[in-house]
């Protein structure tokens, strides 16, 4: 970091920096499950970004629903903890995932309106219902065409360091929660040692400047952890498209493109950055899908059983089979042959319909003429009524750069902890820090 993050420096020169170990799968959701838990996916039941519902025979990713966590969380021990001691606590969740439905006293996050003809309008929901109305505001929209997409940046994070610097002052809560997605976006987009990453953690820097300001002003103690780090990556790996030619996919061709018919596939692959969850309807086939997953270039290793468990993977939501790729390499979620049969929700920014994760939405399509005139067109056939697809995605993985899911060899492209206070009592582990917390409202 250096003289990029002067803020965050001085955070570590009041205390340390500190990497942390054993964050696995380093993906989003399962990191910020296991930071609010303590515990693995097999514990806490969050085995991905997202995974195959089997019992409505369905993919899902970037589900919000707190009771998605199986194990106690730290907002829950908390506040028992401060009910022992007869003490009052309130706590903010803003931005972290599995917001809705969070036993918190304030809480803000992406959350779209759905129209009955498939349109869509950008909003935020939170608790009470008031506080999203009353951050608008009081700060301007919420800029969501900047939390994920081809034009996602800075404007997202600067936005909820705005807003969790306001819940801060206003509210004072006991224990605040922020989640600041920037330095992902360009990270994956070019790799974690493209020229610009000096002024990514500049931008960082200022927003979480922002943060540290507002708790300085409430005597809050300050706290930074890192989810996950991303290493470069060079080879996209279509698991899919292997399972498909042995004849165990199968799609369902139609006048939207071909969609993937989990019914009827024998197995298909739900991927993930760096990992990917393979379901197989016969037991009988587990040998020959693993077969064929561990010959694929790219593969470094497939897991079952016994190595399921000792990953900390295993929970019925995983995979029969679960693939790693190898550290340069990571799994894009495509199955069709051609593109010309590509689904229609391909070329758009769909996190929810895609069977797997997909970093192509980070992009626009180069093969487009001014790709963003045409997202201007998209958005005046909308408000004249009429029906319309934001086709500006490419389908070319190998423009992805950056990717995380595995646990780094190297230290520098894992995550780390900032804050107050002596290293001896920094935790090393990704698992250890909710108690650290739990310790640090303690007074300990």
């Amino acid at each position: 970091m250096g003289d990029h993050t002067p803020k965050l420096m001085e955070l570590c020169r009041r205390g340390c920096m500190a990497p942390l170990e054993g964050l696995f799968p380093a993906l989003t959701l399962p990191a910020q499950a296991t930071l609010l838990t303590g515990m693995s996916p097999s514990g806490h039941g969050i085995v991905g970004n997202g995974w195959y519902i089997r019992e409505i025979g369905e993919t899902r990713f970037w589900l919000q629903s707190n009771r998605l966590i199986q194990a106690e969380t730290l907002y829950q021990a908390a506040r028992n903890l401060a009910a022992t001691r007869r003490q009052s606590f309130t706590c903010a969740k803003l931005f972290w995932w599995f917001n809705q439905g969070a036993p918190v006293e304030y809480s803000v996050t992406p959350k779209p309106f759905y129209g009955a003809d498939g349109s869509k309008v950008f909003a935020i929901d939170g608790y009470p219902k008031s506080l999203p109305l009353r951050l608008e505001k009081a700060l301007g929209p919420f800029p969501f065409y900047s939390f994920w997409g081809p034009m996602a940046g800075l404007a997202s994070s600067d936005w909820i360091a705005r807003a969790s610097a306001w819940v801060m002052r206003n509210h004072r809560p006991t224990l605040t929660l922020v989640y600041l997605p920037h330095l992902d976006y360009d990270l994956q987009r070019f790799g974690p040692a493209h020229p610009g990453l000096a002024q990514n953690l500049r931008d960082v820097d200022q927003a979480a400047g922002l943060i540290l300001e507002a708790a300085a002003d409430i005597g809050g103690r300050v706290v930074v952890v890192s989810d996950y780090g991303l290493t470069p990556v060079a080879q996209p790996i279509f698991l899919n498209q292997v399972l498909r030619r042995r004849g165990w996919l199968v799609v369902r061709d139609g006048p939207f493109g071909e969609t993937l018919d989990t019914f009827q596939s024998q197995a298909f692959a739900v991927a993930d950055h760096q990992i990917a969850h393979v379901y197989v309807r016969d037991q009988a086939m587990f040998g020959e899908v693993r077969s064929a997953l561990e010959a694929t270039p790219g593969v470094a290793q497939v897991l079952e059983g016994d190595a399921l468990k000792a990953a900390g993977l295993q929970h019925p939501r995983s995979g029969d089979l679960v693939a790693i790729a190898e550290k340069e390499s990571w799994f894009a979620y495509a199955y069709w042959l051609d593109q010309r049969r590509a689904p229609d929700f391909a070329r758009t920014v769909d996190i929810h319909r895609k069977p797997g994760y997909d970093p192509c939405e980070l992009f626009f399509n180069s093969d487009l003429f001014m790709p963003k005139l045409r997202v201007a067109a998209r958005l005046f056939q909308k408000t004249l009524g009429m029906r319309y697809l934001m086709d500006v995605i490419p389908l070319e993985a190998s423009m992805v750069k950056g990717s995380h899911g595995l646990l780094p060899g190297d230290p520098q492209y894992g995550p780390i902890i900032i804050g107050e206070g002596p290293q001896a009592e920094f935790p090393r582990h990704a698992h250890q820090v909710k108690e650290y917390i739990l310790r640090l409202l303690a007074g300990d």
